[in-house]
């Protein structure tokens, strides 16, 4: 398994839309974190993105979690970040 952390940019433009998927974004978090697929996710203090932390195969496996998110087909973020990450201290 490898760690990929994932930041995600929000289109402030399409913050109604957002809130709109939201609580469906959060029930695939909540199914992915239930699964082991996701070690840490929560949106920045001034709402600008969020930043997520997976537990995956690799990256094809990522991209795939990433395409069913309910966020990604409403278009409502970029990703300006995905990199595997080594962390020196792991979570406990």
């Amino acid at each position: 398994m490898a760690l990929f952390v994932v930041q995600l940019r929000f289109d402030l433009a399409e913050t109604d839309r957002r809130l709109e998927v939201r609580p469906a974004h959060r029930d695939y978090l909540t199914s992915l974190k239930e699964a082991g697929k996701l070690v840490a996710a929560g949106p920045f203090t001034d709402q600008t993105g969020a930043l997520l932390v997976y537990d995956v195969a690799d990256e094809a496996e990522l991209r795939d979690i990433l395409a069913k998110d309910p966020y990604t087909p409403a278009n409502i973020y970029e990703i300006a970040t995905l990199a595997e990450w080594q962390p020196l201290f792991p979570f406990s």
